[in-house]
């Protein structure tokens, strides 16, 4: 029995639905139907490519005029929309379930709530199960001007999308509503009030405290899983279905510390020493987490790593546990190589690395505080992101899209 996985991207815009259902002049040319687009003012080839849900790469194949001139206000230009003359829609429309709701923090206007949906043209075995899921981020899709938190939040929703597409099997397929939170409690009251939620088996987002509590009450009444990605400064004593991926440093200190106490017959620990007023906070909590919990460290300054004399810190007998000054790969990433030098030295070298250095090439083997790691078997990472969204994904650290990807596996696994 054949079966075709169908990718259908959720948007975030009042014009971002399915395509074939955006009201836009259709033709066809050469058996390829395409809308008639007239380029608005102040509007790129960018936002084109997000508002149709196509790589701009293919809007240059329909105008390759493009690629020499760029746009021009007012002209009109093809738009692929992904179906030829003789194709049907991925989904009947009819089937299609709203993600609507009133005065809600739905702003995605009616579309396929099915992400990756198995469709098959015989009956679905009765082993097949469907699991729902709920993305909760603050998009500003109401917003007239695109903040750079807006464009962080589609990297993450898109990180989303590639897990669940690895997911994606012959007995299991995924459903995701995706809303648009803003800053709102009142949005997501409204949700929590309403029935809109009543199917879903785990919600993943949520920026700001108020709203985390209003949801993980609703996800505590209900016994659904709720995973926060950016907060970290609510108490969830009285909801254990809830977890923060932001712990805080004391605890992401207290973490590591164990983490050295269980292997402290083998670990040596230095740590790097610059001025006081350049220690991140995160490293100024464990250095006094380790000191209260009697772990010793060297003290490494700078400059010896820098000018490759810091043998007299390190040890040959165990593997050195190195402490960087910074939890910020642009600040560290300079010392990485006199570390690796020292690895291939002969010195056992470790460091405590951080979630966001995860794709990094850094050469050297790293221990994590945070529980989330990245999959392993997933280097076609690049690939899936360039086949699926056309566009670059942005490099800056944290990894956004990454971050979107690692949780989307996290929640499932519950």
């Amino acid at each position: 029995m054949r079966k075709y996985i169908y990718i259908v991207y959720l948007l975030i815009a009042a014009q971002m639905a399915k395509a074939e259902l955006l009201n836009y002049p259709l033709d066809t040319i050469n058996g390829e139907v395409v809308y008639k687009y007239e380029v608005e003012k102040s509007i790129g080839l960018y936002r084109i490519g997000i508002n149709f849900n196509v790589p701009q790469s293919e809007i240059i194949r329909l105008n390759p005029q493009l690629k020499e001139r760029g746009l021009h206000y007012g002209e009109t230009i093809l738009i692929p929309t992904g179906l030829t003359a003789t194709s049907k829609p991925a989904i009947n429309v009819d089937e299609v379930v709203p993600v609507s709701l009133e005065q809600s923090a739905v702003s995605i206007q009616p579309t396929a709530d099915s992400i990756f949906a198995i469709t098959d043209s015989q009956a679905v075995e009765p082993t097949h199960r469907t699991i729902e899921l709920a993305l909760m981020l603050p998009f500003e899709s109401q917003q007239t001007k695109r903040s750079p938190n807006a464009e962080r939040m589609m990297e993450f929703y898109q990180g989303v999308l590639l897990a669940l597409h690895e997911l994606q099997n012959d007995s299991t397929s995924y459903r995701l509503r995706v809303y648009d939170t803003e800053r709102s409690e009142r949005r997501v009251q409204a949700l929590c009030d309403s029935t809109e939620l009543d199917s879903v088996n785990g919600v993943l987002g949520l920026a700001y405290p108020i709203q985390v509590e209003r949801m993980a009450a609703w996800c505590e009444q209900k016994h659904v899983p709720l995973l926060v990605p950016f907060s970290d400064d609510v108490d969830l004593t009285a909801h254990p279905q809830t977890i923060q991926f932001n712990s805080t440093d004391l605890q992401e200190a207290d973490s590591l510390c164990a983490w050295i106490q269980a292997r402290k017959e083998k670990v040596h620990c230095v740590s790097v020493e610059v001025r006081e007023g350049d220690l991140s906070a995160s490293i100024r909590t464990l250095r006094k987490q380790m000191s209260n919990a009697g772990l010793e460290y060297s003290a490494l300054p700078l400059r010896d790593v820098m000018s490759d004399s810091c043998e007299y810190a390190l040890s040959k007998e165990k593997e050195n546990l190195i402490i960087l000054h910074s939890d910020r790969y642009q600040q560290v990433r300079m010392i990485l190589p006199h570390l690796v030098a020292l690895q291939q030295a002969g010195y056992s070298i470790r460091i405590v690395g951080q979630y966001s250095w995860q794709k990094e090439n850094i050469g050297l083997p790293m221990v994590f505080t945070s529980m989330f790691e990245q999959p392993e078997g997933q280097s076609d990472y690049d690939a899936l992101w360039a086949k699926y969204f056309g566009n670059a994904h942005s490099s800056e650290t944290p990894r956004y899209d990454l971050l979107g990807y690692d949780l989307m596996h996290t929640l499932v696994a519950f």
